[in-house]
């Protein structure tokens, strides 16, 4: 009787796990599915529709016109490599900043350390629109606007915080007595830094970077109001297939999918890292 109690327990834990599941990913695999429906089929079919690469083939190589006298060249390749730039610009300058912070504030003490490090943390809670109108005054007189150093710069708001605080928690985690090991036998500082600390928080840097990389992704309104052309980022270029005459779901779907890549193999290719890093960073940070 208890054996049976406990099966039907673990089904109905199961069957709520699958339901909360399915519940979650849906949007995704709505989004994937519009992606492969034709722009007749949108608003006609749900599930059972014929299934096309068109939106795929549209943004990214173009598409012939009907009269056959031109073809549409789409920029959603170019935006998608600002997005890469920025992306990988503003992780890898929050890195050469972020780290040796992160170490200063876990080893050193010194008068108002736990207000400076709450001010790079209210950094990232500040609402994007409360700044933004200032800092587009700002880049606009300094020249930062349609920048990527300007618009790298700005993601530093988004990016800088988060890689300080979990990396101070996996800093804190080390014993000072390590270094100091390293250090009686005769090796500098620098080489301590590098050949000792930096593996030790392998995990951290890779959870950090990945969240960086993916709040930077995903960032709509810097590029949006502090970018124009030159910069545009695949978040802000989704808009432009939507129109007052048509709008284009499917290849907004598509784009979205595309878009959705690098971050899933980032994430697939340090899954090993990313859970302790988070975790102690969660608790220490």
């Amino acid at each position: 009787m208890n054996t049976l109690k406990s099966r039907l327990r673990s089904l109905a834990a199961d069957g709520v796990l699958i339901i909360y599941f399915v519940f979650v990913l849906f949007p995704i695999l709505w989004m994937v599915l519009t992606s492969f429906k034709r722009t007749d089929e949108l608003y006609t079919t749900r599930f059972f529709f014929h299934p096309t690469l068109e939106s795929y083939k549209v943004i990214t190589i173009g598409e012939q016109f009907v009269s056959g006298t031109g073809a549409f060249r789409p920029d959603f390749p170019k935006f998608f490599m600002n997005s890469v730039i920025l992306s990988v610009g503003a992780v890898l300058l929050s890195l050469l900043v972020g780290v040796p912070a992160a170490y200063a504030l876990a080893r050193f003490r010194f008068k108002g350390k736990e207000s400076l490090a709450f001010t790079f943390l209210s950094f990232r809670f500040a609402p994007e629109f409360a700044v933004i109108i200032p800092l587009s005054i700002i880049y606009r007189k300094l020249g930062l606007y349609n920048t990527y150093f300007g618009i790298i710069w700005v993601f530093q708001l988004i990016t800088l915080p988060l890689l300080i605080w979990v990396l101070r928690g996996y800093f804190e985690e080390i014993s000072p007595e390590i270094e100091q090991a390293a250090q009686t036998d005769g090796y500098p500082w620098w080489q301590v830094f590098i050949r000792i600390l930096l593996p030790l928080v392998r995990p951290g840097l890779a959870a950090s970077a990945l969240l960086a990389f993916v709040f930077a992704w995903n960032n709509f309104v810097y590029p949006l109001v502090l970018g124009g052309s030159d910069v545009q980022t695949v978040t802000v270029s989704a808009l432009s297939f939507l129109s007052s005459e048509q709008a284009y779901y499917n290849r907004m779907a598509a784009a979205c999918v595309i878009a959705s890549i690098p971050e899933i193999v980032l994430a697939l290719s340090i899954q090993r890292y990313l859970i302790r890093g988070l975790s102690f960073g969660a608790v220490k940070g």
